[in-house]
């Protein structure tokens, strides 16, 4: 054997030695860095600093922010790593008003809540206050609006149930444009007809219909009073077929054509 590449014992002693002083030491950074980042971690959660800072509503008119962000039980208290997202937003879709909601986090700190509210198809009047009637026929008691809203029909004499749900169905399939023109309906039944309506227009016109066909015959409303003369007020009456009876000479009838190709 070569003598020259023989290490003595007592040579390498000292470099295993090294060797497994500076194995130690980085195990004992990667430890002590583990350690503390784990202190950090636990301190960061219980501190105020993992907090909800923030909490941002859109899609909200009927409904205020602070009703949104209280429905969601999501406040600056809660922290940002308990937020349960589908909790939250099943809460808000247990309200009437909301018809779909979803909550997303921002990080750091902010936490989102998106909601889509059912829409508002009417008024409906009771004593001197007016109340929303949502699309679902929901009447919202607890959004009393004291002034005359003008930004859609006003019901007059119905109540929740099977009649006012169809009175929103049929209101609901109407064009913007028909809809927005009626000011006030009011509920009239008759012996034979439990679904009959009168209806008072902003053009000064009044219309008797009965639900049963009303949103397919009024959505030609704007093609039968092009066919009137706006300084003669009336009754149009759509129950069965189309009849115009002006309200000085109600024993005359003019026969109403319905142009099938509008609406």
């Amino acid at each position: 054997m070569d003598k020259g590449k023989i290490v003595a014992l007592e040579d390498r002693i000292p470099k295993l030695k090294e060797q497994r002083r500076r194995k130690a030491n980085r195990r004992l950074i990667f430890l002590l860095f583990l350690f503390f980042t784990m202190i950090a971690v636990v301190a960061y959660v219980q501190s105020p600093l993992s907090h909800v800072k923030k909490v941002t509503v859109n899609g909200n008119e009927l409904l205020s922010t602070n009703e949104v962000i209280k429905t969601s039980t999501i406040s600056t208290k809660t922290n940002i790593w308990s937020v349960r997202k589908n909790i939250a937003a099943k809460n808000l879709e247990k309200m009437n008003v909301i018809k779909k909601a979803e909550v997303k986090i921002k990080w750091p700190n902010t936490v989102m809540i998106e909601i889509e509210e059912r829409n508002k198809i009417a008024y409906i009047k009771s004593d001197k206050s007016y109340y929303p009637v949502l699309e679902n026929g929901k009447v919202l008691k607890d959004r009393e609006v004291a002034e005359i809203p003008v930004n859609a029909p006003i019901l007059f004499k119905f109540k929740e149930g099977t009649v006012l749900k169809e009175m929103v169905s049929a209101l609901e399939e109407l064009p913007d444009e028909v809809r927005n023109a009626i000011s006030e309906v009011h509920h009239t039944p008759k012996k034979a007809d439990e679904f009959h309506i009168s209806l008072f227009m902003n053009d000064g016109f009044e219309v008797s219909a009965t639900l049963r066909s009303f949103s397919e015959k009024m959505i030609h409303y704007p093609s039968i009073i092009s066919q009137l003369d706006p300084n003669i007020k009336g009754i149009i009456d759509l129950e069965v077929g189309s009849f115009f009876k002006a309200y000085e000479l109600e024993a005359e009838e003019t026969k109403i054509e319905n142009d099938k190709g509008e609406g």
